[in-house]
Protein backbone atom coordinates (compact mmCIF):
# COMPACT_ATOMS: atom_id res chain seq x y z
CA UNK A 1 0.00 0.00 0.00
CA UNK A 2 1.65 3.30 -1.07
CA UNK A 3 1.17 6.16 1.64
CA UNK A 4 2.21 10.20 0.89
CA UNK A 5 1.94 12.21 3.92
CA UNK A 6 1.43 16.10 3.80
CA UNK A 7 4.22 17.87 4.67
CA UNK A 8 4.34 21.33 6.23
CA UNK A 9 3.16 23.86 3.69
CA UNK A 10 2.44 21.65 0.86
CA UNK A 11 -0.02 22.55 -1.74
CA UNK A 12 -2.24 20.03 -3.26
CA UNK A 13 -1.09 19.23 -6.45
CA UNK A 14 2.95 18.80 -4.90
CA UNK A 15 1.51 15.87 -2.99
CA UNK A 16 -0.72 14.94 -5.94
CA UNK A 17 2.49 14.65 -7.56
CA UNK A 18 4.87 12.81 -5.04
CA UNK A 19 1.88 10.09 -5.07
CA UNK A 20 2.27 9.59 -8.61
CA UNK A 21 6.02 8.90 -8.89
CA UNK A 22 5.78 7.11 -5.65
CA UNK A 23 3.08 4.95 -7.82
CA UNK A 24 5.23 4.99 -10.43
CA UNK A 25 8.23 3.46 -8.87
CA UNK A 26 6.37 0.51 -6.94
CA UNK A 27 5.23 -0.22 -10.78
CA UNK A 28 1.48 0.08 -9.77
CA UNK A 29 0.79 2.27 -13.04
CA UNK A 30 2.52 -0.24 -15.22
CA UNK A 31 0.43 -3.16 -13.74
CA UNK A 32 -3.23 -1.56 -14.36
CA UNK A 33 -2.42 -0.73 -17.87
CA UNK A 34 -1.08 -4.50 -18.12
CA UNK A 35 -4.43 -5.90 -16.81
CA UNK A 36 -6.71 -3.77 -18.33
CA UNK A 37 -6.92 -5.16 -21.59
CA UNK A 38 -6.77 -8.88 -22.20
CA UNK A 39 -3.15 -10.34 -23.16
CA UNK A 40 -2.92 -13.51 -25.64
CA UNK A 41 -0.50 -16.00 -24.23
CA UNK A 42 1.93 -16.10 -26.44
CA UNK A 43 2.45 -11.81 -26.08
CA UNK A 44 2.75 -12.86 -22.57
CA UNK A 45 5.20 -15.06 -23.49
CA UNK A 46 7.36 -12.76 -25.24
CA UNK A 47 6.86 -9.69 -22.79
CA UNK A 48 8.42 -12.21 -19.81
CA UNK A 49 11.44 -13.28 -22.55
CA UNK A 50 12.35 -9.46 -23.00
CA UNK A 51 12.59 -9.30 -19.61
CA UNK A 52 14.18 -11.85 -18.72
CA UNK A 53 17.23 -10.91 -21.39
CA UNK A 54 16.97 -7.25 -20.20
CA UNK A 55 17.57 -9.12 -16.66
CA UNK A 56 20.52 -10.54 -17.65
CA UNK A 57 22.26 -7.98 -19.88
CA UNK A 58 21.81 -5.82 -16.77
CA UNK A 59 23.72 -8.58 -14.54
CA UNK A 60 26.42 -8.96 -16.79
CA UNK A 61 26.75 -5.57 -17.23
CA UNK A 62 27.13 -5.08 -13.25
CA UNK A 63 29.48 -7.86 -13.29
CA UNK A 64 32.27 -6.07 -15.44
Amino acid sequence: MIRVKVRMNESLDQLLKRFKKACEKEGLTRDIKRTAFYEKPSEKRRRQQRQLVRKMQKEASLLR
